[in-house]
């Protein structure tokens, strides 16, 4: 499966044409070739299965990366999702009366979080996000955010990003620029780094009384601190503000659920994405009644928040993670990743930070060029037949893959530990960086 020859092809000239009709090429900057391996990356797919994927001209890869950047737990095409999405398909998605699966997954997602009551559907995690902050303002009447990590695209979390001089506007969260983004929402959020207790506080005593809610990871790149979540929890309890808990990426990899539930933490409410319907679009937010009927009191509509595909692929997802235990399969992948990493950069003395919990796993190079050493990587493992980067989404689709996947690793380590400059091995430009994360 090594593709020692030249990496480009059709999905290469494809993604040409796409830059020519799509501005940024793609549709989510997580999937732009550039970020990982500009005029070499195999940016489409013909098929996929498991772990695998095929590009445009028939190569085989492992998926070793982002797996869908985290949408499929089970592994590409799980043939019981599948079959359960197809008899919906053949049964009808979208007509003029609501599906009853609807309630079906209401009653799912209330008994996985019992201190929950009531249950709203989008199909995107931004869009969730941008309706739990719109029923929070709703509910408490007031305007302003505090936010901790990333929430995705719309105006209410890209607005932390303006400043009162236009020429520092990104400043906070470098590389989400707010162009376009209303001026007058200056101020309306502001973000907190996680795990700074003192931080969040020093934001509440200047904006406390005006702040509608608080939006939090529940966990990302670093395990909760003691006493981080209790102050946060104690103060927007006794000002009346609403608690959010995002859990687009951790939900459903750490157990089944929440990952919230891991740390004993009662939010107001908590947004699910990704995982839960493993790969097909579909979102939730569960909540407590007194916080979510707040919703009825705004227009928060939308024709797709009704169909059918996404409430059945979920259902299906959730009965098989159930079934297989998949949370403890897919930690143990990213426990063994992580380990691999460790040993591998002792071994050949390339210096690495690993971060992340075991399901997202992450490391960045000690390195005065880590984009070129990470590019570089991308490079000569996609060679080696896997599509790789500085990060890892386990999967169960992974298991029986990391050995192999580790042994061709540590041979890209051990050039690495003999080369002065990476950048000089490069086939290409160095890839892209993305967007600072306040986790």
């Amino acid at each position: 499966m090594t593709h020692t020859e030249a990496l480009t092809g059709k999905s290469q000239e494809t993604y040409e044409r796409a830059k020519q009709l799509i501005p940024g090429g793609t549709q989510l900057l997580s999937k732009r070739p550039e970020m990982f391996l500009p005029n070499h990356w195999p940016s489409y797919y013909e098929k996929a299965a498991g772990c695998r994927l095929w590009d445009l001209d028939g190569r085989e890869f492992v998926d070793t990366a982002y797996m869908g950047v985290g949408a499929n737990v089970l592994g590409f095409c799980d043939p019981d999702v599948d079959d359960a999405v197809v008899n919906a398909i053949r049964k009808g998605t979208n007509t003029t009366l609501n599906a009853p699966e609807e309630i079906d997954l209401a009653e799912k997602m209330l008994d996985l979080h019992p201190w929950a009551e009531s249950v709203r559907y989008t199909r995107t995690g931004g869009e969730a996000m941008a309706v739990a902050v719109r029923i929070a303002r709703a509910s408490t009447g007031k305007d302003k955010v505090l936010f901790c990590g990333y929430h995705g695209w719309h105006d209410w979390y890209i607005s932390s990003n303006l400043a009162d001089d236009k020429l520092k506007n990104g400043h906070l969260i470098p590389g989400l620029e707010p162009n376009g983004v209303p001026r007058a929402l200056l101020d309306t959020s502001m973000p907190f780094t996680y795990n700074n207790t003192e931080e969040f506080l020093d934001l509440i005593t200047k904006h406390g009384d005006e702040v509608g809610c608080v939006v939090v990871e529940s966990v990302r790149n670093f395990n909760p601190e003691p006493g981080f979540f209790d102050a946060i929890r104690k103060v927007t309890k006794e000002k009346g503000i609403v608690l959010i808990l995002d859990e687009i990426t951790a939900g459903f990899r750490m157990n089944i659920g929440g990952a919230h539930l891991r740390y004993n933490i009662e939010p107001d409410m908590a947004v699910f994405g990704k995982a839960f319907a493993n790969g097909y679009a579909m979102a939730a937010l569960v909540g407590k009644r007194d916080v979510m009927e707040a919703a009825q009191s705004s227009f928060i509509s939308s024709l797709y928040w009704t169909e059918r595909i996404g409430l059945v692929a979920a259902l299906s997802t959730i009965e098989k993670m159930e079934k297989i235990n998949s949370p403890a399969r897919v930690i143990a992948v990213g426990e063994q990743v992580q380990a691999g990493w460790k040993e591998i950069s002792e071994r050949t003395g390339v210096k690495i930070n690993i971060s992340g919990m075991p399901s997202v796993s992450a490391f960045g190079f000690v390195h005065d060029k880590p984009l070129a050493c990470k590019t570089y990587l991308t490079q000569e493992m996609l060679k080696r037949g896997y599509l790789a980067t500085t990060a890892l989404y386990a999967s169960c689709a992974h298991e029986g893959e990391i050995e192999a996947y580790l042994e061709n690793l540590e041979g890209v380590f051990q050039a690495l530990s003999s080369i002065d400059d990476p950048e000089s091995h490069l086939q290409g430009p160095i890839c892209h960086s993305g967007f600072k994360r306040l986790t």
